[in-house]
């Protein structure tokens, strides 16, 4: 904790929860127009108060370098106008999408006259901890928001001054559009250990999603009593088939890894039959170093100039950078097995021709997402049609991949009689 930073309690944060629980109450029963009438005032408040951001957000830029912030990191946090201007419009990209509260997802009578539905509604308080990446704050409220939720709001320290604006301008702009106040906020604390209160706050909070690294998903999961859905650590991989076409795999590879590396759809092993290895990886290894990738392979591509030796620690690594692992196996099992290792189960890649290798690709590897032909850089909630994502789910429990409304909704069930008794 900084020097001057007050101490966080308990009480501190049971109390910011306590007002999300009485505003999450207003929320559940508003209307489609309500909501999408406060995202769209949060848009134009975004817009409005672009200056004040981008000072805020120099803020924190100037002391993440200051503390030697990677340069993924800085990536994260780094805000433009173009940035700004487009957090505005994913809001109202969210309005704009249906209402997923009160669908119905299955309906029928009984023999007995009983109507029984079973209907979309919100969790109540969702808490969202995350790491560097202001755009997170809007994006989450503004989804949570759409489907009829509370929002707690617990960014990192590198953003603070970020986070800080931003949630002010969306609360400021639901206030006046006639939602409670308390719909969006901030959770207090800026270090790791105030997070605990939080994940403590069972009863209160009624799901907390980390989007972060491996180290604070972990941490969530570990400590958390409330319910946990876990988000995107992404070690991705591109396996080129035998029979693929290698000008379109060259492609798919390139934009996979390079088209923007601190992200976690970004490809980070690079897997290729040995059939097509004598032709492709010359050609794959040069392109890629001169797009500034260092490539860190096995036997057959540290045999190539400037290819770096691999090895456990490389097939393991997520590396959010111009860094990627590389390897020949000898088909597409041996690819799957590597994939089933190492993987942490969020999108993987097949470039292939051949319709029954991409069948079994797809059928045996396990992870939220299978590109197949298709740059990994697709695992992505706008890309997928849902507006802005809340994060992708690696884990299998209710949400899977990208996550968006729908995701973010439990449901009920509806009983309708006339009298009946059992």
């Amino acid at each position: 904790m900084a020097v001057g930073e007050p101490i966080i309690t308990e009480q501190d944060v049971r109390a910011v929860a306590e007002r999300a629980r009485a505003a999450a109450v207003e929320l559940a029963p508003l209307s489609r127009a309500d909501k999408d009438a406060a995202l769209q005032a949060m848009s134009a408040a975004l817009e409005g108060a672009t200056d004040a951001i981008l000072a805020a957000n120099a803020r924190d830029l100037e002391a993440g370098q200051a503390a030697g912030l990677s340069d993924g990191l800085v990536d994260r946090l780094t805000l433009d106008v173009d940035r700004v201007m487009a957090m505005a419009q994913g809001l109202r990209d969210v309005a704009a999408l249906p209402d997923p509260v009160g669908e119905v997802l299955r309906g029928y009578t009984q023999p007995n006259g009983l109507e029984i539905r079973q209907v979309r509604v919100p969790f109540g308080v969702i808490a969202m901890i995350y790491e560097a990446r202001p755009n997170v704050t809007v994006d989450a409220a503004g989804l949570v928001l759409k489907s009829g939720n509370a929002a707690l709001l617990r960014g990192s320290a590198s953003a603070r001054e970020s986070n800080s604006i931003l949630v002010d301008v969306l609360a400021g702009a639901a206030e006046k559009a006639g939602l409670p106040r308390d719909s969006i906020q901030a959770v207090p604390g800026i270090d790791r250990a105030s997070i605990g209160p939080l994940l403590r706050a069972r009863g209160l909070v009624d799901l907390v999603i980390p989007r972060g690294g491996a180290g604070l998903i972990k941490y969530v999961v570990e400590n958390s009593t409330v319910p946990v859905i876990e988000t995107g650590v992404g070690n991705v991989h591109v396996y080129v088939d035998a029979s693929a076409d290698l000008e379109m795999a060259e492609r798919i590879v390139v934009n996979s890894k390079t088209s923007r590396v601190s992200v976690c759809n970004s490809a980070e092993t690079l897997l290729v039959h040995r059939a097509i290895a004598e032709e492709f990886l010359p050609r794959i290894t040069s392109t890629l170093q001169t797009q500034g990738v260092v490539v860190h392979g096995d036997a057959a591509f540290g045999a190539l100039e400037g290819v770096e030796a691999a090895g456990d620690d490389d097939w393991a690594r997520e590396y959010l950078s111009l860094d990627m692992a590389a390897r020949v196996v000898a088909d597409v099992d041996e690819a799957i097995s590597h994939i089933r290792r190492w993987s942490s189960g969020h999108t993987e890649a097949i470039v292939t021709r051949d319709l029954e290798s991409a069948r079994r690709f797809v059928a045996r590897v396990d992870s939220a997402a299978v590109m197949v032909n298709a740059s990994t850089r697709f695992t992505d909630g706008g890309e997928f049609g849902f507006g802005a994502e809340i994060g992708i789910s690696t884990q299998k429990m209710h949400a899977r991949g990208p996550m968006g409304l729908a995701e973010l909704t439990s449901t009920k069930w509806v009983v309708t009689g006339d009298g009946h008794i059992r």
